[in-house]
Parts: structure tokens; C-alpha cells; sequence
């Protein structure tokens, strides 16, 4: 439950609550892909609120091996799952290559 592999499976761990759950997950030092299958709303923002995983989904079980929907969502973690916590293809990812430079030009009257 503590090591990122990059490979198709599913981790899967018991619990007694979705505090439970959400602790034992946020306590790795990775944070690529996180998801949680629930129909009470309560429980799904609960799990949003509270998790520190960089792309994180309710309900889909489609793209299920990477979280992240190829072309719809930025694909990228948190803690050592990713530097910048900014996701590839997300609106930040351009600027991360970028650097900020101010000019001033002051002509002769």
C-alpha cells in the first residue's frame, strides 16, 4: 500500500469508515491517482475534500489504470508522486517552462 508502481492494478485495503480510508491512503508518500465508487454525495465531497491525491475521480469506470482522462483532465500527483503538483495538460503546465521577466524602457525627453 506504500509503493507507486506503474502498472494496471487496484490496491485494495479493509476499512471500517471513509475517515479510516482516507487516512490509511493519504498516509503514503505518493499521491498520483485516487478514486472512491459511492452514491452519497456526502461521502463523494467528504473524499474530495480530504484526499491528497493529484487526480482524483467518483464514480468511473473508465480510464480506472491512470485516473486521469486523456485530452479532459491534467495528469499529474501530489507529495512524491509529482514536484509542482501541476498536472500535464492542465492550465499551469506551460508557465512551469516559462520564465517571468519585467522590462522597463525609459526614452530621453
Amino acid at each position: 500500500m506504500k509503493e507507486e508502481l506503474f502498472v494496471p492494478f487496484v490496491a485494495v485495503d479493509e476499512f471500517s469508515t471513509l475517515d479510516e480510508a482516507l487516512e490509511k491512503a493519504n498516509k503514503t508518500e505518493f499521491g498520483l491517482t485516487a478514486g472512491v465508487f459511492t452514491k452519497d454525495a456526502r461521502e463523494r465531497d467528504r473524499f474530495f475534500d480530504r484526499i491528497r491525491f493529484g487526480v482524483v475521480y467518483s464514480n468511473r469506470k473508465g480510464g480506472a489504470t491512470t485516473g486521469a482522462w486523456p485530452g479532459a483532465q491534467p495528469f499529474g500527483g501530489w507529495k512524491g508522486s509529482g514536484a509542482t503538483g501541476k498536472g500535464a495538460g492542465g492550465p499551469y503546465y506551460l508557465l512551469q517552462f516559462m520564465h517571468e521577466q519585467a522590462q522597463t524602457i525609459v526614452e530621453d525627453a
